[in-house]
């Protein structure tokens, strides 16, 4: 709670903040800003097992997630979650019910309940990934996702085997939401306030 908190604070100082230049901009006369769609962008922790997703600079909702329990990188043949700069480059699964069961990116008919004895499949949603640095050059090919799990129970833990995991119903939520060609920055530390993101 502490932490929705802290988002909605700093959500509502960037609000005031625009507000702010706006009136400004009136009252000096200049030209109103063309108003463009606003860039999607999703932070991922590792240290708090959080997602912030942001567009315009401004933060819109929290998620729980579940990176690698091996650690981070991005060594081939290991099952590191990457750091740095993504992209989105597939949504898959759109329309498929809670619980569809995807191998390949492709649905196997099967529906696991959530938090399903001894499973660890990868349900519901996937958002394919693509490296942008040096550094998680490999992630495309490694088939690094953000994808959902039947292990809920896990989510806020180090649990994964290199993939950010997600609730069912959170990844449906942010299926809805989110585009191809969104930024994913995958951060060691704590989540950044706006102000601090990487350039």
């Amino acid at each position: 709670m502490m932490r929705i908190a802290a988002v909605a604070h700093l959500a509502g100082l960037v609000l005031g903040l625009a507000a702010c230049g706006h009136a400004r901009r009136q009252a000096s006369g200049e030209a109103p800003q063309v108003v463009v769609p606003a860039a999607q962008r999703l932070v991922v922790s590792v240290a708090e097992q959080m997602m912030v997703t942001m567009e315009g600079g401004i933060p819109r909702r929290l998620f729980r997630v579940s990176t690698s329990r091996f650690g981070t990188g991005d060594k081939r043949g290991t099952y590191l979650t990457p750091l740095g700069r993504m992209e989105v480059v597939d949504i898959v699964g759109q329309g498929l019910p809670v619980g569809a069961r995807l191998k390949a990116r492709e649905h196997t008919g099967e529906i696991v309940p959530v938090d399903a004895p001894g499973r660890d499949a990868i349900v519901t949603r996937v958002l394919q990934l693509r490296g942008m640095e040096w550094r998680n050059r490999h992630a495309l090919e490694r088939a690094i996702y953000i994808h959902g799990t039947p292990e809920e129970a896990k989510l806020k833990t180090t649990a994964s085997y290199g993939c950010i995991r997600m609730g069912s119903e959170d990844i449906i939520a942010l299926c809805h939401w989110v585009k191809v060609g969104a930024r994913v920055d995958v951060v060691e530390g704590k989540l950044p306030a706006p102000n601090q993101l990487p350039p």
